[in-house]
């Protein structure tokens, strides 16, 4: 399976982006799939997951109420929407798909990696 990040950008503070992460192959009802993100430095970070339907998300403390991720079996991709941002937000944004894990918030746990899609976020 092939995962392609976009929708990133350079968006003021208190502004909105939604990221979307297109999955190829088949089988994407098999898969979990989370959101991660790093900053220059730092160590890469777990933002959002969501499980094999949708029904049952799960969020970073620093993002909930904030952020939402959903998929879309149909269209087989999975989306996250980032509302409020801040300064501190600003990171390479990762979609991972997982193939038993549900809610994974760890990196190993994930089995595909997209690209990645720069988000900035000015102060």
């Amino acid at each position: 399976v092939q995962l392609q990040a976009s929708g990133g950008g350079l968006v003021q503070a208190g502004g909105s982006l939604t990221l979307s992460c297109a999955v190829s192959g088949s089988g994407f009802d098999d898969y979990t799939f989370g959101w991660f993100r790093q900053a220059p430095g730092q160590e890469r970070e777990f933002v959002a997951a969501v499980d094999w339907s949708g029904g049952t998300t799960y969020y970073a403390d620093s993002v909930k109420g904030r952020f939402t991720i959903s998929r879309d079996n149909a269209k087989n991709t999975v989306y996250l929407q980032m509302n409020s941002l801040k300064p501190e937000d600003t990171a390479m944004y990762y979609c991972a798909a997982s193939v038993v894990v549900a809610g994974a918030r760890t990196a190993p746990l994930y089995d595909y990696w997209g690209q990645g899609t720069q988000v900035t976020v000015s102060s």
